[in-house]
């Protein structure tokens, strides 16, 4: 009897630490949620304030007395964001895709063909991830001005088609698949354009989706290549379009419209990654795993 009593005080005192340290984590991540959050919060605040009552708030208020959609008509119209949107957004896609088809091939040859010297070819191609990007940038630079593609889309796109790092996470993804498809498909007369089409890229579509939502947000928040290579406005990206807001006194002027450009430039991508945040973390988590 002694020692079942022993055995439910055990119980309960286990239970009651998994309780507490369950709270104390819970409390942990909402205090960092909160930290982490904090900053869209007073982004998206600030932005539907009006510009004089954010300039007669001595001490800043955590709400918006009197909430105003007027700031994002002021970002539009005062500068051409709209265009700054349409322009990233062909930049964007044209070399996501371009990026995409090079990717895949690129991972495909690496992961299933066989030729020689390929384990040298492909230690050389990851010794590029060495190479500082300052060093990079300055030999684009030189390349595309040579080509006299400067303010043009090719030269904002050409430099970007090609990433070290998403080949090597879809080759290890490809390298995960039993070779026994691939002796199977070939027994069948498959080509191998059509073994990667039709067996490869959809099984390894997590890993596919998560390379594109990442380069989709690298080209959306590229800033220093697009800043460099373009001073004609009508190629401008929205990085550049918050930087000539900031730049021509509007935006160190009016901070709340300011911000509103900043909501609407920001939405797209965090819209996209909370549609496909699973993705993205089952993407990852295969490309790291072989076997």
């Amino acid at each position: 009897m002694e020692n079942k009593t022993d055995l439910e005080q055990i119980e309960k005192s286990s239970r009651v630490k998994d309780i507490a340290g369950k709270t104390v984590t819970y409390i942990l991540l909402a205090i960092w949620a909160i930290i982490v959050l904090f900053p869209f919060y007073w982004m998206i605040l600030t932005s539907i304030k009006s510009y004089s009552s954010y300039n007669n708030e001595y001490i800043p208020k955590f709400y918006a007395s009197n909430p105003t959609m007027q700031n994002y008509i002021d970002a539009f119209k005062t500068v051409s964001l709209g265009k700054y949107l349409v322009n990233t957004a062909v930049f964007t896609v044209a070399t996501t895709a371009i990026m995409l088809v090079v990717t895949v091939l690129a991972a495909y040859a690496f992961a299933r063909l066989q030729f020689k010297g390929k384990n040298i070819v492909f230690v050389c191609f990851l010794a590029l991830m060495m190479i500082p990007n300052e060093l990079v940038i300055i030999t684009n630079f030189v390349t595309i001005t040579n080509l006299d593609l400067r303010n043009s889309f090719p030269g904002l796109i050409l430099p970007s088609i090609a990433s070290v790092f998403y080949i090597y996470l879809l080759k290890e993804n490809f390298e995960a698949i039993p070779d026994t498809l691939y002796y199977a498909a070939k027994v069948d007369g498959t080509s191998d354009f059509k073994y990667l089409i039709k067996v490869m890229i959809p099984i390894a579509r997590p890993t596919i989706v998560t390379i594109v939502i990442l380069k989709v947000i690298e080209c959306w928040n590229s800033y220093v290549w697009p800043r460099l290579i373009t001073d004609d406005s009508n190629y401008f990206l929205v990085s550049n379009g918050i930087q000539e807001i900031r730049e021509n006194g509007f935006g160190r002027e009016n901070i709340p419209a300011m911000m509103a450009a900043v909501v609407v430039i920001s939405l797209p991508l965090i819209i996209l990654f909370l549609v496909f945040r699973r993705t993205v973390m089952s993407g990852v988590s295969r490309g790291g795993t072989k076997g």
